[in-house]
């Protein structure tokens, strides 16, 4: 087998209410279905949030990232003040959670060697 990409997938209680938040934190989304929000990625992969009333608020993703401060700012600017960066020698990192629940990472790799 050979996985060329991938797409995350979180479920959310209202389509309509997380597409607003999301699309806040990441930008205008498309609708390749009309219970789904997808955004893809300059450098391959996505992210679909679908309305899931049964499963919502226990999915997480990791979103890699190029700078990390700069998240944090954006974030700061939405008003999700407890963002804070977490540094080490391989990669900084920072967890958010959706109004669902769901959890968000952000994630800038030091090393060549970590999923870029």
């Amino acid at each position: 087998m050979n996985v060329s990409n991938a797409l995350a997938s979180l479920a959310v209680s209202d389509l309509g209410t997380a597409g607003a938040w999301y699309e806040q934190l990441l930008g205008p989304g498309s609708n390749p279905m009309p219970e789904v929000i997808e955004w893809q990625f300059p450098s391959g992969g996505g992210l679909q949030v679908y309305a899931g009333t049964d499963r919502f608020g226990k999915g997480s993703c990791t979103l890699i990232v190029d700078d990390i401060d700069d998240v944090a700012e954006h974030l700061q600017s939405l008003g999700i003040t407890d963002a804070q960066p977490v540094r080490n020698d391989a990669v900084d990192t920072l967890m958010i959670k959706d109004p669902d629940g769901n959890s968000i990472a952000f994630a800038h790799p030091r090393s060549d060697t970590l999923a870029h």
